[in-house]
Formats: C-alpha cells, structure tokens, sequence
C-alpha cells in the first residue's frame, strides 16, 4: 500500500498528475463525481516553487463530496446541489491545505449521506474495490474507494452512524471516527448534527494518526468543537480490551466473527488482555439512531426548498407547487423516506412517544458505555455483520439496508471514537474489518494500538 511518506519526497505536479491518471484509469469503479485538476495543478506548482510548505506538502487527497471545497462543484451527490458551487472551503479542508495538501477530486457518495451502500447517489452507485459486483459501503464509498485503489494516500468522509467504518471495512482500509466535536463540521452539508463527525480513510493507521492531528482542533465557526486534546501518543502495554458478546451472534458471519476472533488474538500476543463484555443495550441501538437521526434530517433538510438555493422546479402554478415539485425532484427515495420518518416522529402526538423516549434511551446508552470504560481501556467487535453484499441486493429492502449499520451506530449515538481496521479477508477475497471503541478523547490510543498491531 501506498503511504503518505512516499508522496512527500515526490515532485508536486508529478503527484498530482499520476493521482490524476490512476482516477481516469479507474473511473469504471465511479468513486469519483469530479475532479479539481485546474486548481490542483496550480497548487502542485506553487508547491515545487517553495511557495507552499508544511507536513503534506504536495500530497495529493480526496474529499466527500458533501465538503465544501474549491475546483468543482459541492453536489453532496443530489441533484439538489447539482453544479453548486462552493463560496469557501470547509474547515478541515482548510487545514489540510494549510499543510501543503492538494485535493484532486470529489468523491461519491449516498445523496446527502444517506445510505450504507453509495447505492443512494443521484449520479449513480460505486463499485467495491475488490469486487465491482459488490457495494462500496457508505455513505462515504467513493472515499474508501479511491484510498483501497491507491488512487490517493488519503480521503476524507463524515459520519454519522458508520458511514466512514462500514465503507472502510468492506475496502481493506482504515476508517477514523473521533470523537464527537474533534473535528470541525463547518463547511460539511449537514446531516445529523448530534452524531456527524469528519473522518478520514488511510492505508494504515500512521497516516491515520497524521491526518487526524492536522483536522482535529477547536473551530470559532463551529461551537460543537472541542479543544485539541488530539496528541499522537505511544502504544500503551497491557491494555484491558472487551469483545462485546452481542457483536459476536449467530446473526453474524461465520467469516466475520473468525477474522475477529483472529484479531483479538494478535492482540492478546501484543500483550493486551481480552474478555468478553456484555452490553445489552445495543440490541436498542438501531431503532434510537432510526428515530433521532431521521428527526435531525428532515430539520437539516427544511432549508432545501428551491427558492434560496438548490434545485427549483419549472412549470409551477404556486408556491406550494413549487416546494413540493423542486424537493420532489431534487432528493432521492431515501431522502424522501426519512425526511417522513423524522417528520412524523417530530410531530405533534409522536414527539413524547418516539423521539423523546429515543433521547432517554440514547442517555442510558452513554452511561451503560461509561460502566464498561470503568473497567476497560478499549471495546472491540466486528465493525459490521457481514462483508461486502451484492449490488442491488438491499435496494429493496430499507430495514435489510439499516441492519448493515447495526455495529456502528452505538459509538455513534454515544459520541465516541471507533476505527475500522482490516482483519483479513473472506473465502471470496472480500475484505473484513473489525472496530476498535474507546472513551471519549482517547483517539489517538486507538491509533496507536492499530499502529502497534500493524508493527506487530
């Protein structure tokens, strides 16, 4: 696999045009929606003239296409933004370009990052990396994509209930969710914003560890920041880690469960004790998250009414006509399906009974999380129930597409970090990852005991 290191003692323009053929060579995988060639060209330049400096100086990078960013346009994959373009950058791609980074493209994504596959993209699903029959996960597909393809050494996702873990782990790759308000969200088309975070894809946990202490850091235009307490550590020896029994089903692959079971024992030669964990609450899980952040996005979604901006419908008689006729055609059946779930749960006579007893049972979460960290340093489990599934095979069946989050949105709704790392791959060659949980701020101990891990 390709490293970040390896970029760094390059030519700039040389990186940037070699990204930039390895994204045209494999654009039947459809990871990307656009490319930023013009402005990263300009960039690399001024990168090899000395005008730019810093850590990742002429290091090429990808970035969800619900960033914000300059060079193409900002579609969050809906024909809602199609051809919007972007009037500043998001904080994090921001920072990233302060370091010297070019971003060469925008990735594919579920429209509005809803959706577990990037089969929900108005412009058309991305092909796994290892297998083009297979989905690529989501909502952040085309992120994980072209960092398994080595199109980039790195792409940024978001996530809200796994959408950077579940692609990772179905592409080999590493995927980094911090914790909650670690990251800036300004300038990342809202989603959930209780549970959204800015993530990154890496081939392995070092560059992870890079990316994340750049982007990580208090932002004044987003309030939900938290000081950068990120600092890369050392792996810590002995560590007290706990397999949760409920992750570990016979709901669960065969396959997944053994590549865990595997992992867990390089860990146990690392040093580090395992036990089996129990936390009942999880089974809960799912149908809070399908509550709250239905709730969230039909709020973050409101604002989508083709008048301010966005798509707007022709040949309209009223106003009325034209709300209902602009979101109609510019949100995908899955926008549509939860903007109603979360309408409804919002409304009048369902608040009490739904969304506010989610939010009570989201608490009891946190604190039966907080129990188990009393006693133990990691959580681990598989990140997801299966590896990658077929094309087309859930489409038909929402609830059969939710349950492929079902190991993701506990850290989620607890606002924890969790990282995918690739544990091995099935009979079939897919890849299989499992997902490391820790306290809130304790980040870059994940890192560093994924790190230990690959060394090891």
């Amino acid at each position: 696999m390709t490293k970040i290191a390896d970029y760094i003692s390059k030519n700039a323009r040389q990186n940037v045009v070699e990204a930039i053929k390895r994204a045209n060579d494999n654009s039947e995988y459809h990871a990307l929606l656009s490319l930023t060639e013009e402005r990263a060209l300009e960039r690399a330049d001024a990168v090899d003239r000395g005008e730019i400096t810093g850590r990742l100086a002429g290091v090429p990078f990808v970035v969800k296409d619900n960033f914000l960013a300059f060079g193409a346009p900002t579609t969050a994959a809906s024909r809602m933004l199609e051809g919007f373009k972007a009037p500043l950058q998001a904080t994090a791609v921001e920072k990233l370009e302060a370091e010297g980074a070019i971003c060469i493209g925008k990735a594919n994504l579920d429209a509005f990052a809803h959706g577990g596959s990037t089969e929900n993209s108005a412009f058309g699903p991305t092909l796994n990396a290892y297998d083009k029959t297979k989905v690529a996960g989501g909502s952040s597909g085309g992120s994980a994509v072209v960092t398994a393809l080595d199109i980039v050494p790195f792409a940024l996702g978001s996530d809200t209930g796994g959408s950077i873990r579940q692609p990772a782990s179905f592409n080999g790759v590493v995927g980094v969710k911090p914790t909650y308000g670690t990251v800036s969200r300004y300038g990342v088309v809202a989603m959930a914003s209780s549970t959204d975070t800015i993530g990154v894809f890496t081939t392995d946990a070092y560059d992870a560890e890079l990316i994340m202490d750049i982007m990580a850091g208090k932002d004044d235009k987003d309030m939900t920041t938290l000081p950068d307490f990120f600092k890369p550590t050392a792996a810590k020896s002995g560590l007290k880690i706990g397999l949760i029994t409920e992750t570990m089903t016979d709901d669960v692959d065969l396959e997944v469960q053994q590549a865990t079971l595997a992992y867990v024992e390089r860990l146990k030669s690392a040093g580090h004790t395992v036990t089996e964990v129990t936390l009942p609450i999880v089974q809960y899980a799912l149908a809070m998250y399908y509550i709250i952040v239905p709730a969230e996005v039909s709020s973050n979604l409101a604002r989508y009414d083709g008048i301010r901006y966005g798509h707007r419908a022709e040949g309209v008689a009223n106003l009325a006509e034209l709300y209902g006729k602009s979101r109609d055609e510019g949100f995908v059946t899955e926008n549509k399906r939860r903007i109603m779930i979360g309408s409804y749960v919002l409304s009048s006579g369902f608040f009490d009974a739904y969304y506010l007893q989610a939010q009570k049972a989201r608490t009891l979460l946190v604190n039966e999380f907080n129990k188990l960290f009393a006693d133990y340093d990691v959580l681990i489990g598989p990140t997801t129930p299966t590896p990658a599934f077929g094309l087309g095979e859930n489409t038909a069946d929402p609830i059969k597409m939710y349950l492929a989050d079902i190991m993701t949105v506990p850290a989620s709704l607890a606002g924890l970090p969790a990282i995918s790392v690739p544990a091995g791959k099935s009979a079939a060659g897919l890849p299989i990852g499992v997902q490391l949980v820790g306290q809130r701020r304790s980040d870059a101990m994940l890192l560093a005991l994924a790190q230990s891990v690959e060394e090891a």
